[in-house]
């Protein structure tokens, strides 16, 4: 019988593999990639570090040819895969079957250099009819495919490491660059440009509840509707109004009313006779989405779920390599028959057989070089299992999760809902003015693929009509009495930030990335500082605002959605076999003639190329420019600008500078808003008085983390005293006295009964008093500056919050019947280190300086999610202390008879000692084993 080595890239997947192979087959996982580029110069081979071109990684004077290398965390996994090899027959590449994973199988093949037969076995899901339909149809590694992805890495990294330098110098450390990396940053930093140009408008309209008369079929049943047209002239709506301005569209042939003219025409038809001018109703279908692609499933979980997308990548990770979806990697709506037959019967048993159609549906994939030969994401094996299933064998994250894909997959097969969309038209005729009124109602008569599944939209809502508004039956000319008219007031709305989900989707929509990319994106414009989370939106900062100011004005294409989408089609061609990758590397990177259109930088037809572009312009870089974001003039045509500084961004007028606070969203930075900064700044740079003692300046200022006082000037060899202001207090409101109690925290109260001194301090988590190591929280009733030792010892008396035994600490605030956790509840406590917020299970602390009075149940849920997606905390080992030495001691003078069995026994206890030294190591290896497969699987 011939033995075979499986190798694929996760130990779980490869513990799953093992349910369904014999013992002749050996399956080991490689643990991820086993070589790649140096990821820094240290790592670079010491004969290749004289060479120009080693800091790339890639030798770009000799055709682009990449430097690999293994790291030494796998060169002990290598060993062991080699030493397998000299057991087995054959070799078995089981690698993921993205280009990916072809790179890493042709990795394997180049590392290993095996002499016996190797063969590439590709499935898409983890279930034994899979793994062994794909024993009996292997093939070899795709060099295309892996020359596909090389040329992506090598691509990747030559964007990197050439335009990241180009940061570094002119706007600040640790920046980074990246081929969809900027080109998604641009995305966020062009809405939150569309939200600073934007001008509210105002808007009035009016809601009028109608009832039908007593002797009316429908028997004095009321509905609403709302003013659609005055005088044959519609009403202006949120429709007519720009989206990125704001004001009226122009043209606009509208009524727009204000709030004068709402109330008059409210007055005028309070005792108005109304009548039904038109009752219409007509029948409509609504067909199912197809089943989850990469990023639909990443979209619908970041809307439904809220998790973002690094969390349900790692859920559905679990869910493949456990066998119970397919591969979670795939731009395909394609169903295979098999997977159609297993839904349309599981359909049939769980909604009934009313709910499948004729045919089954079948889906193409309107994703530009969609690989349609995978499938899209649904439920593996044979049959559709339970969402409880997984929730008992892997948990709550990869259930929830998969009873998305379980739900979609089936929805995606079942008929049209089917309803009556309803428009009741009423208007006041004979009046002084001729005014029309609508209501719109829908009902579903028929819900089809709704019973399985609710698609959610942009903003989170579910649409699909999931709830009946019904109208009554009226007929045209039916006379209906006007109650309860009001006038309504509305604002225009700056454009939607973008949110996890809405980003991906208009990163797919361009053609930008690929699945397996999203999610690392998104974490890295955040990791990078580029963007911060405000509930669910995408907020830039403006760092992000200066990177993408430099790149759009000195390398226009390489963050031009087009041209990046353009480098995805030649990738895409490249894995077909239709292009080559080294002239298009050349263009890319040299300009040199070839391939003319593919390099950046290329104008009137000149070759651009990467290199040139860069060594250009570097030089002409004003990085004073770039970092400069204009945000107006005050009344006195003085420019106010954000710069962004080596310590953050802050405001200047003229010779005039603030910090802002941290984090701030750009668009919330308006002229009334930095004046009032500025102001403060202003002031503070005026001593409030002289300290008494000291002789020195009193200053009130305000810093990137808030407003405090100071003592003394701040200079080179001189650090002044600082105190933060208490809760409540507003710098403009601080007098001398206030600041002088304020700079002498913290202050001493006095002594208890036993002469301990008691002490009150302002902490980073609020005020609290302190005797030895005992301290009490101050509440909310007492103030800092005027507590005595008194009221101190009483605090100090009371039994300290939740150390009691058996008893907890009070919540802060309670939200309850929240959905989205266990149990439906969600605690605000107070900590040891600050408030946090629990759901029972996980605990997530509240950013420094965010006020726990606001907080809203959707920031609760947030920082929930975030502490769940972070994992465990890891804790910090200590550092054993080195061994001394201890001198080599002289051999010991005999001893007497009378102490020789003493001896002995000492000797017969080492075998033992040796043998629980031996288990101790065998264990810690064990524990480094496991740790580093859990960190493989993430």
């Amino acid at each position: 019988m011939v033995k075979s080595l499986v190798i694929v890239e996760s130990p779980t997947k490869a513990k799953t593999l093992r349910k369904f192979l014999g013992p002749d087959f050996i399956v080991e996982s490689s643990v991820g990639h086993v070589r790649d580029l140096p990821a820094n110069a240290a790592e670079v081979p010491a004969k290749y570090k004289g060479e120009k071109w080693s800091r790339l990684g890639v030798n770009v004077e000799s055709d682009f040819e990449p430097l690999y290398i293994v790291r030494p965390e796998k060169k002990k996994k290598i060993a062991e895969l080699k030493a397998h090899l000299k057991e087995v027959d054959r070799l078995l590449l089981a690698t993921d079957e993205d280009r990916e994973g072809e790179a890493i199988s042709w990795h394997l093949l180049e590392v290993l250099q095996p002499k016996v037969p190797v063969e590439r076995m590709v499935f898409h899901e983890i279930t034994k009819s899979a793994i062994l339909a794909a024993l009996a149809d292997t093939r070899q590694v795709d060099s295309n495919m892996v020359e596909a992805q090389e040329s992506r890495r090598i691509i990747d990294r030559l964007y990197g490491y050439e335009v990241s330098p180009t940061l570094w110098r002119k706007i600040g450390p640790k920046l980074s660059a990246g081929r969809v990396q900027s080109v998604a940053i641009r995305m966020l930093v062009e809405r939150e440009r569309a939200r600073m140009r934007f001008k509210e408008a105002e808007y009035w309209d009016l809601m009028a509840h109608f009832t039908t008369d007593e002797a009316s079929p429908a028997k004095g049943k009321g509905f609403d509707a709302r003013l659609v047209s005055v005088d044959g002239k519609r009403v202006a709506s949120g429709k007519d109004f720009d989206p990125d301005s704001g004001q009226l569209k122009p043209g606009a042939n509208v009524s727009l009313l204000d709030a004068k003219g709402a109330e008059e025409l409210r007055q005028s038809l309070m005792s108005g006779k109304f009548t039904i001018a038109s009752a219409e109703e007509k029948p409509f279908k609504k067909s199912p989405a197809p089943p989850f692609t990469t990023s639909t499933l990443q979209q619908e979980g970041n809307r439904k779920l809220r998790f973002d997308a690094k969390r349900i990548m790692r859920a559905a990770q679990r869910l493949y390599e456990n066998g119970f979806i397919t591969y979670m990697r795939t731009d395909s709506v394609n169903l295979s028959d098999t997977a159609i037959e297993m839904a349309r019967t599981a359909i049939g048993k769980e909604y009934g057989e009313e709910f499948l159609p004729a045919e089954p549906r079948r889906y193409k994939s309107k994703v530009k070089n969609a690989q349609e030969a995978h499938e899209a994401i649904r439920t593996a094996g044979d049959e559709v299992l339970p969402t409880s299933k997984i929730r008992a064998t892997l948990g709550e994250d990869e259930a929830k999760i998969y009873d998305l894909i379980r739900s979609r997959t089936l929805a995606s097969q079942m008929k049209d809902a089917q309803g009556r969309r309803m428009v009741l038209k009423v208007e006041a005729p004979g009046g002084t003015r001729e005014v029309v009124f609508q209501a719109s109602g829908s009902v579903i008569d028929f819900h089809g693929f709704l019973r399985a599944y609710i698609e959610a939209d942009d903003e989170g809502s579910l649409g699909g009509g999931d709830g009946d508004v019904v109208l009554p039956p009226v007929e045209k000319g039916d006379s209906v009495t006007g109650k309860d008219l009001s006038a309504e007031e509305h604002h225009t709305t700056p454009p939607a930030r973008l949110t996890e989900a809405s980003l991906v989707k208009a990163l797919e929509e361009s053609g930008i990335g690929r699945p397996s990319t999203y999610a690392s994106i998104i974490d890295t414009i955040q990791t990078r500082s580029y963007s911060f989370k405000k509930g669910s939106a995408l907020v830039p900062t403006f760092t992000a605002f200066a990177v993408v100011f430099l790149m759009e004005n000195y390398f226009s294409d390489l963050v031009d959605p087009a041209f990046t989408a353009r480098m995805e089609e030649r990738l895409d061609a490249i894995s077909r076999g239709e292009d080559q990758s080294k002239p298009y590397l050349r263009a890319f990177y040299l300009g040199d003639g070839i391939d003319n259109g593919n390099g950046p930088g290329e104008e009137d037809g000149e070759p651009g190329g990467l290199k040139p572009l860069v060594e250009h312009t570097i030089e002409t870089i004003d990085p004073r420019r770039v970092c400069t974001i204009p945000i107006g003039q005050d009344d006195q045509k003085r420019d106010i600008i954000v710069r962004v500084g080596r310590y953050g961004p802050f405001l200047q007028r003229e010779e005039t500078t603030a910090p802002l606070p941290d984090p701030c969203c750009p668009d919330e930075v308006t002229i009334p808003f930095a004046e009032e900064l500025l102001a403060a700044k202003e002031r503070s740079e005026q001593p409030i008085g002289e300290h008494p003692e000291t002789k020195e300046p009193v200053y009130v200022k305000t810093g990137r983390y808030g407003p405090y006082v100071q003592l003394g000037e701040l200079t080179d060899d001189h650090k002044p005293k600082m105190a933060s202001l208490l809760k409540g207090m507003r710098p403009d409101s601080i007098d001398f006295d206030t600041a002088l109690q304020l700079l002498a925290l913290p202050r001493t109260l006095g002594k208890d009964a036993e002469g301990e001194e008691i002490q009150a301090f302002n902490g980073r988590y609020g005020p609290y008093i302190k005797r030895g190591s005992d301290s009490r929280s101050l509440t909310a009733e007492d103030n800092l500056l005027t507590v005595d030792l008194k009221r101190a010892l009483e605090l100090l008396a009371q039994e300290k919050p939740g150390r009691g035994r058996g008893r907890a600490a009070e919540p802060m605030r309670t939200f309850e019947n929240v959905k989205e956790v266990e149990g439906g509840i969600i605690k605000l406590m107070d900590g040891r280190y600050g408030p946090y917020v629990t759901d029972g299970e996980t605990n997530a602390s509240l950013p420094k300086g965010a006020d726990h009075e606001k907080l809203s149940l959707q920031d609760a849920l947030d920082l929930l999610e975030a502490r769940r997606a972070a994992g465990p905390s890891k804790k910090k080992k200590k550092k054993k202390k080195a061994a001394k030495k201890k001198a080599a001691k002289k051999p010991a003078a005999k001893k007497k008879a009378a102490k020789k069995p003493a001896a002995k026994k000492k000797a017969a206890k080492k075998p033992a000692a040796k043998k629980a030294a031996a288990k101790k190591t065998a264990s810690k290896k064990k524990a480094s084993k496991k740790a580093a497969t859990k960190k493989a699987e993430e």
